[in-house]
């Protein structure tokens, strides 16, 4: 079974649907059959990335039911062992997916038959890109030093816990559960996932023990994108030290990758960076976070949370 690695981030122009292209590239040259699927739902470009500038078929197709299988939306792209699922031609109302499609379209993701598939998923927090998140504990998160970029991926990381927290309880439980924190820490203490966490553990003790052990199965990792020169080299840990202080989740930092100017040439030019430019330090930094992550990772999708 495949290998999975979604990747997210919570604002538009953190590098996801370039740090997916590049991780895709790196594992088809090493060998690997890998499938890229773009889940970027109502704005999607994965295709762009990868040289497939009219795909003939997407996953709306899927979707609809033009063709049977997930598998038939399958296209080739020019680099041997990659392929891709585009999202170029979606319908407009493809980011509304209804819960039974995006069931199916896990449980199809599921069946497919490559050594790696990676998710490009959509920037925020709608609730098809938290689901598609957890469906692999391998999840990647990317941000960009900026604050705004860091709040935002913050809030994806919360909001993916309270996400997996949900699962664990009941439509009423839940109600009485957002009512007991409340009660106990104020009006907008639900927002904050340690208060949930801390009368979860009083009030659900058996609940609690579940969740941890949940949580402590996953393997998350950061990446921080489009590093300058001017800035703090260290600043993936200390956001990994924080994630885990406020939201009890153990992140771990995967590394920087450097700010290159190259990158925007690349994509206008619809040219694979990794091959254009192979000896700049975004490249190496690219190839070592491959590796890395080849070697940590190995886990297949999980489809238990649904």
């Amino acid at each position: 079974m495949a290998h999975i690695w979604p990747i997210g981030g919570g604002k538009g122009g953190s590098g996801k649907s370039f740090l997916a292209s590049s991780m895709g590239r790196l594992l088809a040259k090493s060998g690997k059959k890998t499938l890229l699927i773009d889940l970027d739902l109502g704005a999607a470009n994965l295709h762009t990335m990868v040289d497939v500038p009219y795909p003939e078929k997407c996953f709306s197709d899927f979707i609809a039911r033009k063709v049977a299988d997930l598998h038939d939306a399958v296209l080739p792209t020019p680099f041997p062992n990659l392929f891709l699922i585009s999202g170029a031609h979606d319908s407009l109302d493809i980011a509304n997916l209804p819960y039974e499609k995006k069931i199916k379209t896990l449980r199809a993701i599921a069946k497919l038959d490559y050594d790696y598939i990676v998710l490009d998923l959509g920037a925020g927090t709608a609730y098809n890109t938290l689901d598609f998140f957890l469906a692999s504990r391998n999840g990647i998160f990317i941000t960009t030093p900026e604050p705004t970029s860091i709040e935002n991926v913050y809030r994806l990381m919360r909001a993916i816990y309270l996400r997996r927290i949900r699962h664990y309880f009941s439509a009423n439980d839940f109600k009485a559960l957002e009512k007991k924190v409340r009660e106990h820490l104020g009006d907008d203490s639900f927002n904050k996932p340690e208060n949930i966490v801390a009368v979860i553990r009083k009030e659900f003790p058996d609940k609690y023990a579940l969740i941890r052990k949940d949580f402590s199965s996953f393997r998350f990792k950061l990446i921080l994108n489009q590093l300058r020169k001017q800035d703090n080299t260290a600043l993936g840990e200390q956001i990994c030290k924080i994630i885990k202080k406020h939201l009890g989740i153990g992140v771990e930092f995967a590394g920087n990758i450097a700010y290159d100017e190259h990158v925007h040439d690349a994509i206008c030019q619809r040219v694979c960076f990794l091959d254009r430019y192979p000896h700049t330090r975004a490249a190496n930094d690219l190839r070592v976070l491959n590796r890395k992550m080849s070697n940590a990772f190995g886990e297949q999708l999980t489809l238990d949370y649904l």
